[in-house]
């Protein structure tokens, strides 16, 4: 008799770490193990002595410079990102968080698979970190990044661009993978893509993924939204165009507040009828990050929201991940909403896409300069 499924155990989420199969070999590269070795980490002295805290961050990264954080053979699978840079840039050191630029390459790949501001990359957009409580993005409590996505490789190479216009002092780090003898054939790759359109095209749908080819997973939409207009900015419909979808979709939402979980504009209002939009974060879908409080609006001004206003949104497809045999293509329309009805819209809209697929992808367009990605 087999009295383990007997009893149930092997059944529960997470049974399996207390099951000894081979679950491959824990690694880790950071500033005090940058290769990754095997019994190499913490090898710098400091002050305190050997292997006492000799290394723990870069102490510096140059204007304009780019660092190789992790460069190291697979097979393997990423299982834990950490980040964090200091804010005390000055006079524009807000601005760090869109002038540092992640890069991912997997497998010898000349042109990146992630290619995202890490403030974005980390759903916090606007260069301004907000707390994060999902299951593959934390951040926590005052900029902790945290990511949780599976990145499998044979080859792993992470770069981050300092494209800031100062240099950035005490860039620490934390990359955690597993090392196999080998990975499943079919093992897809991460990709993330960061785009940005300063002013929408009236009336022409936002494009957050386009000239995707091949077999994959969209799982996952970050939003950092500028309205540039009053009036409800969220009517706008989410659409996924899926292997040969031309003019209309596969799946769309049926608006954005619904698409990132939400209903109504996010909003309640108090015992005096003034409006408020309501932020939340959660496992797979959140409103966390909101630039102003609308208090002083009365029921009677609904619609009435003054501008600039900037929010950050995000939905993970990790329960429902929108696949794809040989195409996908995502858009989100600008419409809003007023008394009348509603009416098309120009906003500044920046966003992440995130999926997976097996390679090679289409090269991404230029992510644009530091002017160019700079908030209002």
């Amino acid at each position: 008799m087999n009295t383990m499924a007997t009893s149930g155990f092997g059944n529960g989420a997470l049974d399996s770490l207390a099951i000894a199969t081979d679950h491959g070999r824990t690694r880790c590269v950071n500033a005090e193990n940058p290769t990754g070795g095997k019994g190499t980490a913490a090898t710098a002295a400091s002050a305190l002595g050997p292997s006492r805290k000799g290394s723990p961050c870069i102490q510096t990264i140059k204007a304009g410079d780019s660092v190789t954080l992790m460069d190291v053979d697979g097979p393997g699978v990423i299982r834990h990102i950490w980040m964090t840079v200091t804010d005390r840039t000055s006079p524009t050191g807000p601005n760090v968080l869109r002038n540092l630029i992640l890069e991912f390459y997997w497998d010898g790949e000349e042109t990146p698979s992630v290619q995202c501001p890490i403030g974005d990359f980390f759903c916090c957009g606007h260069a301004q970190a907000c707390r994060i409580n999902s299951i593959p993005i934390m951040v926590v409590p005052n900029r902790g990044f945290n990511c949780y996505f599976a990145m499998p490789f044979e080859h792993a190479r992470i770069v981050l661009r300092n494209d800031h216009n100062e240099d950035v002092p005490a860039f620490f780090y934390q990359i955690d993978y597993t090392e196999y003898d080998a990975l499943p054939a079919d093992a897809m790759r991460f990709h993330a893509q960061w785009r940005r359109e300063r002013v929408t095209e009236i009336a022409r749908d936002y494009t957050i993924l386009d000239n995707v080819h091949g077999h994959g997973a969209y799982i996952g939409t970050y939003l950092a939204l500028t309205a540039l207009e009053s009036r409800w900015w969220g009517e706008g419909e989410v659409k996924m165009y899926i292997d040969g979808d031309e003019q209309y979709p596969t799946w769309c939402s049926t608006g954005a507040e619904d698409y990132f979980g939400g209903a109504w504009s996010f909003a309640d209002f108090d015992e005096h009828g003034r409006m408020r939009e309501n932020t939340f974060t959660g496992p797979y879908l959140g409103f966390p990050f909101y630039s102003q409080r609308l208090a002083a609006h009365r029921e009677s001004d609904y619609w009435d929201v003054a501008t600039p206003v900037m929010r950050g949104l995000y939905r993970w497809h990790i329960p429902d991940p929108i696949y794809f045999d040989s195409d996908l293509r995502v858009t989100w329309q600008q419409i809003g909403t007023e008394e009348a009805g509603n009416f098309e819209r120009q906003d500044d809209v920046a966003s992440v896409a995130y999926w997976y697929q097996l390679e090679p992808h289409t090269p991404f367009d230029p992510i644009g300069d530091r002017h160019f990605r700079q908030p209002r």
